[in-house]
């Protein structure tokens, strides 16, 4: 993982985070991706074949297939559906907080419970849009303090590319969302 920094967004997502021991260290990257939950190789695969249907989706606005897209939308919500009831299942309630921002190369939440600076950590997280859940190491590079407790902060350290990009898509559609809604409440 490259120390490029990528912007962040002010946006809760669901997160699950577990510190590890001082003395763990962060498996190979081929030992990390045979550990990644098969749910989440689907929803990112899952991810990927929504962009392709994005395509011939826009490649059908242009002629007489309504009914045709329709139909792949119809199929696509029963996938995505599926998709999160399977990463549902994925969730740890013990283990679940919600960022504060988060973007390619890190993320920030809220917590009772401070760590400390270097401290490794397993997350798992789990994206509205697009629906996709991510499974990656990371480690404390800072931790404030916050009206609610700490802030802390988390640079990645193991994530698979296909999975930042999804992180870069996430966090361009919020900083979307917001623009719009800023150019929304000027015109009031």
């Amino acid at each position: 993982m490259s120390d490029q920094e990528f912007f962040t967004v002010n946006h809760t997502i669901t997160v699950n985070i577990e510190a590890l021991a001082n003395d763990v260290s962060l498996p190979s990257f081929e030992k990390f991706e045979s550990e990644i939950p098969a749910p989440f190789i689907v929803a990112s695969e899952f991810s990927h074949l929504d962009l392709l249907n994005d395509s011939a989706r826009n490649e059908l606005k242009n002629s007489e297939f309504k009914h045709v897209i329709q139909l792949l939308d119809t199929q696509n919500s029963k996938l995505n559906l599926l998709l999160t009831f399977m990463l549902s299942q994925q969730d740890d309630e013990k283990q679940r907080c919600q960022t504060h921002s988060f973007g390619a190369s890190q993320f920030t939440y809220v917590s009772d419970h401070n760590l400390h600076p270097a401290t490794k950590v397993r997350v798992k997280m789990f994206l509205d849009h697009p629906a996709a859940a991510i499974y990656c190491y990371g480690h404390v590079v800072k931790v404030d303090q916050h009206d609610d407790g700490h802030l802390i902060t988390i640079n990645y350290d193991l994530l698979r590319d296909v999975d930042q990009d999804l992180l870069i898509k996430a966090a361009l559609f919020q900083q979307q969302k917001l623009l719009r809604q800023r150019s929304l409440d000027r015109n009031k």
